[in-house]
């Protein structure tokens, strides 16, 4: 391994602790506003009106950087039907064109969310409920799917780092 790819691990291994730890916490606020609202409608017979729109907002960070973990894990969803079709003598090659085109696939959605995030910020948009601006909100979109392409564009270079994926757990493999 070189220097570089050794670094390219650090900072991959580095992102990938602070995904989870932001997921976490969104996850952590999620669960104490649900409760808050709950216990609000159980004394009051009133709910918090800022509840629902607090919950979705953290429910968009936990699914957004889900999609990373999910990824850094090996862990995400992918058709596997066609996996024996071409010999594995070809995997180097078909590895570094999955992970070029999957970084490609992840900038492209990155450049177009930052676009929708500039738009909101122009015309600063505000949630009706909470009344304030709902970009800064909205900027996990591309920077998750910025994270994605650096992470897929570094598995494509250095096949690595790729994490191994999980045994499928399909019917056919469950004795079905």
């Amino acid at each position: 391994m070189n220097r570089f790819e050794l670094s390219a691990g650090l900072f991959l291994r580095r992102a990938g602790a602070l995904e989870k730890a932001v997921t976490f916490g969104a996850f952590i606020i999620l669960i104490a506003v649900v409760f808050a609202d709950v216990v609000s409608r159980e004394l009051t017979g009133s709910g918090l009106h800022w509840a629902r729109q607090a919950g979705v907002y953290a429910n968009i960070f936990v699914v957004m950087i889900g999609i990373g973990i999910a990824s850094a894990e090996g862990a995400h969803l992918r058709p596997r039907f066609a996996d024996g079709w071409l010999p594995r003598s070809w995997d180097p090659v078909l590895i570094r064109l999955q992970e070029g085109l999957m970084a490609l696939f992840c900038m492209a959605f990155a450049w177009v969310a930052a676009g929708v995030v500039l738009d909101s910020y122009l015309l600063s948009e505000r949630s009706a409920v909470l009344r304030v601006v709902i970009w800064p909100v909205q900027s996990i979109i591309p920077l998750v799917f910025l994270m994605a392409t650096i992470r897929h564009g570094l598995y494509g270079i250095f096949p690595g780092l790729r994490p191994v994926e999980p045994a499928s757990g399909g019917l056919s493999e469950a004795g079905q």
